[in-house]
């Protein structure tokens, strides 16, 4: 999933005389910022009332992401800087207490509190629900480590989540319907740290999207590690898939907008394909990876595809939906990787013709099957063969971008931009859209012309009477 740093805004609420607040800083994928606002909301049974300010907080949490190399050392360099505020908050006679959570904690678990002092709570991706509990015992005087795989359903124990605080994270929202992950590529630390495939009951994720739109929601992004692996019984008594999910969800009054995110090119079924084809509540735009665009590079990476595979895949989908756009993850230097095997990468790339990407060194994971294999590349190379596949994914992008203008689309409008009059929308192709709006309110979906590019949004006006 793509990589990201954030920390979660803050609900709209009044603390109270002895309320504690939490800063939350979240690393990494969409999932975690999804579980971040699900801790917050845990946390909010026992008084906790988020804060942007860290200067402020009570209890610090570090949402954490394990994908790159330097992903741990990066969580131990911000703990150094939460130690020293501790000493001097606890000078102070203040409580400040620390907690570790996400895929660094799932996979450090006690060398987080050997090489780290200061941390009170160590919790797993699957087990977030018993933080509040896990702050209770710190409290006591324990230092807690929660990473077994919790036998129990995570989801069912939390709390539900209150409209006025999903109204004050905006009207667009993520709703995660699978977990972990099967596949086990050669690279990746998911399996090890997620756990394996989970999915999500499908009462349970209809009755949290009812929920979203109740209180103002108006699109829904679904989440998984392996997302279109989710399956689950049915209520006509068979077993549904992602396909059917989305066509459930699309029946929901109010509901204008379905994306979902990340996929695997092995679970791309036709069902889901033909739910391309058929809603037009699901945006044209697909994130699917490839990785490499070498046979031989696919099979050392246990992808289980072929680069022909994922090809006639993408026809496919574009001769269901041809107004899709598409984006991808790529990486570079994989061990025993050879000019040849990247120039068929970049062959694979200039035949999709992606409208967006993410792509990375090749980044060696402890404990991942990669790790240990022969043929590691020297740095310079992985990084000039990445500088290469950027260029010509950003000039992919930017001719994207670039067919737009002129278009008329639909934008659903998010956020203020930065300048009186303006709002920021996402356009069916997620791309950032700003636009000069008069009687027109967050919430709205209203029909633009593009008018222009710009280094990250594309500039528009209202159609009028449309």
């Amino acid at each position: 999933m793509t990589e990201q740093t954030a920390t979660l805004s803050a609900p709209e609420a009044a603390p109270g005389a002895n309320s504690r607040k939490v800063f939350i800083k979240t690393y990494g994928c969409q999932m975690n910022v999804y579980d971040s606002t699900r801790m917050s909301d845990a946390l909010a049974r026992d008084g906790y009332v988020q804060t942007e300010e860290i200067a402020d907080a009570d209890l610090v949490l570090l949402n954490t992401c394990h994908i790159r190399e330097k992903a741990a050392e990066k969580v131990y360099s911000e703990l150094g800087r939460l130690r020293d505020m501790k000493k001097e908050r606890h000078s102070d006679g203040r409580e400040f207490m620390i907690g570790v959570a996400g895929c660094v904690a799932q996979a450090e678990g006690e060398e987080i509190l050997r090489r780290a002092p200061a941390v009170d709570v160590v919790i797993g991706p699957q087990t977030y629900h018993r933080l509040p509990d896990a702050l209770k015992r710190a409290r006591r005087g324990d230092r807690v480590v929660e990473t077994d795989y919790a036998i129990e359903d995570k989801f069912e124990h939390l709390p539900k989540m209150e409209k006025a605080k999903i109204r004050s994270r905006g009207v667009t929202s993520f709703l995660t319907v699978q977990e972990g992950c099967d596949k086990f590529c050669t690279f990746c630390v998911v399996p090890y740290t997620r756990g394996s495939e989970v999915s999500r009951p499908l009462a349970q994720i209809v009755d949290e999207a009812l929920r979203l739109v109740d209180a103002g929601v108006r699109e829904i992004t679904l989440l998984g590690q392996n997302v279109n692996a989710w399956r689950a019984a049915g209520p006509d008594g068979r077993e549904w898939s992602l396909g059917d999910l989305l066509y459930r969800l699309a029946d929901i009054p109010g509901l204008e907008r379905l994306r979902y995110t990340t996929s695997h090119p092995r679970d791309m079924d036709d069902r889901l394909i033909e739910a391309h084809a058929d809603l037009r509540k699901l945006m044209p735009y697909l994130h699917l990876p490839i990785q490499s665009g070498s046979d031989r590079i696919l099979k050392a990476m246990n992808r289980r595809h072929t680069a022909d595979d994922y090809l006639r895949l993408i026809e496919r989908i574009r001769a269901a939906r041809p107004d899709i756009a598409l984006s991808g993850d790529f990486i570079t230097g994989f061990p025993g990787e050879t000019d040849e095997d990247f120039e068929c990468t970049m062959n694979v790339v200039r035949e999709v013709k992606y409208a967006g990407a993410f792509s990375f060194k090749y980044s060696s994971r402890p404990g991942t099957p990669g790790a240990d294999m022969k043929g590691h590349i020297d740095e310079d190379v992985k990084a000039e063969r990445l500088e290469r596949l950027q260029a010509l994914l950003v000039s992919q992008q930017a001719e994207f971008n670039a067919s737009c203008v002129g278009k008329t689309v639909s934008l659903l409008l998010e956020k203020p931009g930065r300048f009186d009059g303006q709002l920021i929308g996402r356009s069916p192709w997620l791309q950032s859209v700003i636009v000069d709006a008069k009687g027109v309110e967050i919430g709205d979906i209203i029909s633009v012309r593009i008018t222009g590019t710009g280094p990250n949004s594309l500039y528009a006006d209202m159609v009028p009477g449309v």
